[in-house]
């Protein structure tokens, strides 16, 4: 059996690296790092005003880096999911924000590794290399990721989206809009989460039901039901080992 391939950069770089691309062209080596602003647009330099104006809008293309990798990745389904765990269980706020946002993103790294070794195989190596231009690292870079959203995208959705446009459908999937395929792709995956969601309400449901009607039998009115339902539904949970199919359901949802 061959011993799997071995990465070429780790799978942060290549994330961190795939959403660079979406910004600005990167500097010649030559040129300075960040090139001091013109003091006038009517420059007798065209070039370093161009420059300048690519590194600025580089800049702010990737300060929205936390957007896209929360809207064009896993994350999305993930962190609503486990949200509606951490509800369904009544413990408050354990685990905390900071535990659920981590595994959440961890998950997402190794749900969204195929297509970062992708992006990293296609599109970051050979353009580091230089030899392929920015266009073209960018458009490979963007194919598998436009690949994975259209497998987690409903028809419906990108329906809805080219009704609102007035635009023509698409005679293939590989012919739909990126700015189309965005939104469709992000309330997918708010509809899969609540799906996923209630079903993981529906057993803790059953144990509240059950403690609030049993104490009512009992005339216990004064007893709050969580005070006898939460060490149950904790008592199950562990017992199942919750944690253990959650994950597993979160992550075989995306085959």
């Amino acid at each position: 059996m061959a011993a799997p391939p071995r990465w070429r950069a780790p799978a942060t770089v290549a994330l961190v690296a795939a959403l660079t691309l979406l910004s600005a062209a990167v500097c010649r080596a030559q040129a300075p790092l960040l090139p001091a602003l013109p003091q006038s647009w009517t420059s007798d330099q065209p070039e370093q005003v161009v420059l300048t104006l690519r590194v600025l809008i580089g800049l702010a293309v990737l300060s929205l880096a936390p957007a896209l990798l929360m809207t064009l990745t896993s994350f999305t389904r993930i962190i609503i999911i486990l949200s509606f765990l951490r509800s369904a269980l009544g413990t408050g706020q354990t685990p905390p924000n900071a535990v659920l946002v981590g595994l959440a993103l961890f998950l997402t790294l190794f749900v969204m590794r195929p297509s970062l070794d992708a992006i990293n195989r296609q599109s970051v190596q050979p353009y580091l290399a230089g030899e392929i231009g920015y266009p073209d690292a960018l458009a490979r870079g963007a194919a598998p990721l436009r690949a994975f959203m259209l497998r987690q995208t409903r028809e419906r959705d990108l329906a809805l989206f080219y009704e609102i446009a007035g635009l023509p459908r698409p005679r293939a999937r590989d012919d739909v809009l990126f700015n189309v395929l965005m939104p469709a792709f992000v309330i997918s995956e708010l509809k899969s989460a609540f799906q996923i969601g209630f079903v993981l309400f529906l057993p803790f449901l059953v144990i509240d039901l059950a403690v609030a009607s049993a104490l009512m039998s009992m005339g216990m009115l004064m007893v709050p039901p969580v005070m006898i339902s939460l060490p149950l539904k904790i008592l199950l949970f562990v017992m199942v080992d919750g944690w253990y199919l959650v994950t597993r359901s979160v992550v075989l949802s995306f085959a």
